[in-house]
């Protein structure tokens, strides 16, 4: 790269300027951000990042995260300087429909060419991680980037893993709840790859940000156990390469490196306050902060001669890709290890799971519990899977058996979140992202999907193959009462777009959904499993009937001879309630069919003559779920259901009185049929 000082300045006000025009194209937009902190995503990009645009998802790059997403324009210049086929069009497309620069860096993976096992995945936006705008978001995403990193270093080597996770976060993104909660549990097992620039601007977009966040963050973050550095003025180029020489040194602490910085600067009259937050310069502005640039004020999206050179020429990431492509080739010389390597970057389960799952028997017992056993018979399987519990291990029965823990000192595949349903969530949807680890999943009680939903409705946004483990799923929870009680969360999940709920109805279907989820599915997947004890279902078809009917998302569990009068459709644990309301119809002369309906959105993808086979149009159908009937009427006739909180008493008693019992769905098909 070039000793020329100017050389680096002459990039860093491209940034500034092709930010500016782009925004103010748009009339939308944040410019503040870019303005004032180009010259730490130059430092990034054009210095020190080890990263190859003509390989935007080569394993060992280091990872980029603008948790600050709402100054994405910053992140598209740079990308565009840099080589990564964002076009001068595409900077001038920003913020419009169909465009790769969305107004927020978006993780949406497409499908280049034919659709189908050999068709390629491409970013949106080469380049760009995770999708970031929720503040805290992002921040916290990288630090489940930098476990994936830790954990694949410790699994593989790093001859093949070997690289760090680097964000630009905005005061938003720390007074955020959630990167709180990722930044303690990073703190504690010291992910020591993990470098936050926090840029400190004293600016939201109220006001100043002493109007609501006056404490020292620096102190916070040491209390988090990591390292604090402080560069007073974001221009000096040498101390923030010093700092960043500082954190990369310490591999035993994350660190954040405090920026001061002047949000909108060198804008004449918008720098430093909160008009140069969310809204266009203004015409006239942008000019004369060309001006103070020294740049030509009637010059639109202009890239000066010599700077993609400049930008490019200190990128070491294409050189250190081909030394690791030798590196990689003399590791996959080890057949067991590059097995292993494909299916965990396939993000797929090694040959057999299948069988293994197949082999389970039946039993009484709650679906977590089977749960527990599933994840035991599958594991040996997924030796690069990686999650756990928000503090609820022992009662969501998620641990994977002999797989050790991730802790400060070992990598281990079972990680104690702590009491942190939202910075787990966000951690793992990191995890996901990093590629390489093989379905993770975070467990909690239903009920406290609440306390996560920013990261579940992220996770299905970006198509993340991410495991939602939740337990104690209905009013059965019992003497917790209606705090610890789900009723209307299988709805609110269901109403979620590319997210798959499946609520198994015993311990063959959650069995058959795990293996479904780890072998076939695409995206985020909820498995909603019960706290009580559920029998094995007696299927006409044996257990070879779930294993066929549940990846369809609905089956026939049970048909009476000569066809039915009415059909009971039940998923979890009401699935036995319909087999004993069936039972009962059936003493008073009236044929019944049961049908479980693990998955709705499963279920929804099938043809329209599976669909009826399962749900003919001309028979009477009534639902029993314990929980809202909001949304049951695309299937039934009639719901069963709980449309109201819960109560304190044992589950058993909780449920006979909010009315899930075969008493009451026999009345009710009854009375359906007019009887």
């Amino acid at each position: 790269m070039s000793n020329d000082a100017a050389a680096p300045t002459l990039s860093i006000n491209t940034i500034r300027t092709l930010s500016i025009d782009a925004v103010q194209k748009a009339n939308s937009g944040h410019p503040g951000l870019p303005l004032a902190f180009a010259p730490v995503a130059y430092l990034l990009y054009a210095e020190r990042m080890k990263h190859d645009p003509a390989d935007p998802l080569w394993p060992d790059r280091d990872r980029f995260v603008l948790s600050a997403g709402h100054g994405s324009i910053l992140q598209y210049a740079a990308l565009h300087l840099a080589g990564y086929g964002l076009s001068l069009d595409d900077i001038k497309a920003f913020r419009q429909w169909g465009s790769k620069t969305p107004g927020h860096p978006e993780r949406e993976f497409h499908v280049d060419g034919d659709v189908g096992p050999a068709a390629t995945p491409l970013p949106l936006t080469p380049g760009v991680e995770v999708t970031t705008g929720p503040l805290g978001q992002g921040m916290s995403n990288a630090v489940g980037l930098a476990m994936a990193e830790r954990f694949l270093r410790e699994k593989f080597g790093s001859d093949v893993q070997d690289h760090r996770t680097y964000v630009i976060a905005s005061d938003g993104d720390l007074m955020e709840g959630v990167s709180a909660e990722a930044s303690s549990y990073a703190g504690h097992v010291g992910l020591g790859r993990l470098i936050v620039f926090y840029d400190d601007n004293d600016i939201s977009l109220d006001g100043p940000t002493s109007l609501s966040f006056t404490e020292d963050v620096e102190q916070r973050y040491r209390s988090y156990g990591w390292q604090t550095l402080r560069v007073d003025d974001v221009n000096d180029l040498d101390k923030l390469r010093a700092a960043l020489d500082e954190a990369e040194a310490d591999e035993a602490r994350p660190t954040l490196i405090h920026v001061k910085s002047i949000i909108g600067w060198p804008s004449p009259n918008k720098q430093g306050s909160s008009k140069a937050h969310g809204a266009p310069l203004g015409e006239e502005e942008v000019r004369l902060t060309k001006q103070e640039l020294g740049w030509d004020p009637d010059a639109q999206f202009l890239v000066p001669d010599g700077v993609y050179d400049q930008f490019r020429s200190g990128n070491r990431g294409p050189a250190e890709r081909e030394a690791w492509t030798a590196r990689y080739e003399r590791f996959r010389q080890d057949a067991a290890r590059a097995e292993q390597w494909d299916a965990a970057w396939a993000g797929k389960p090694l040959k057999g799971l299948k069988d293994a799952l197949k082999a389970l028997p039946a039993e009484k017992e709650a679906s977590r519990v089977s749960g527990k056993r599933t994840m035991a018979a599958f594991a040996p399987f997924v030796p690069t899977l990686v999650g756990g519990a928000a503090d609820l291990a022992s009662s969501t029965n998620t641990v994977l058996p002999d797989a050790g823990y991730f802790t400060r000192d070992t990598a281990g595949q079972n990680v104690h979140f702590g009491v942190r349903e939202h910075g787990m969530g966000a951690i793992v949807n990191g995890l996901a992202a990093h590629g390489g680890i093989v379905r993770p999943y975070g467990s909690t009680f239903m009920q406290f999907v609440d306390y996560m939903r920013g990261a579940v409705r992220l996770s299905a946004l970006q198509n993340l193959d991410v495991a939602w483990v939740y337990t104690h799923d209905s009013v059965a929870v019992g003497e917790d009462g209606p705090t610890h009680q789900p009723v209307e969360h299988l709805a609110s999940l269901r109403a979620m777009p590319n997210l798959t709920v499946i609520r198994p109805g015993d311990s063959v279907e959650t069995a058959v959904a795990w293996a479904t989820v780890l072998e076939d599915l695409d995206g985020p997947a909820v498995f909603a499993l019960s706290r009580q004890g559920i029998a094995p279902l007696p299927r006409d078809g044996g257990d070879e009937a779930a294993w066929a009917g549940v990846p369809r998302g609905g089956y026939v569990v049970a048909d009476p001879d000569g066809g039915a009068d009415v059909i009971l459709v039940g998923t979890g644990a009401e699935v036995g309630v319909a087999v004993d309301a069936a039972a009962l119809l059936g003493e008073r002369g009236v044929k019944a069919r049961v049908v479980s309906l693990p998955s709705w959105e499963l279920f929804d993808t099938q043809d329209l003559e599976y669909q009826q086979s399962v749900l003919p149009v001309n028979v009477p159908k009534v639902s029993v779920e314990a929980g809202v009937t909001f949304g049951w009427e695309r299937y039934v006739d009639a719901a069963v259901g709980i449309d109201r909180f819960g109560a304190s008493a044992p589950g058993a008693e909780v449920l006979e009185k909010l009315g899930i019992t075969a008493q009451n769905v026999a009345e009710r098909a009854q009375q359906l049929l007019g009887e």
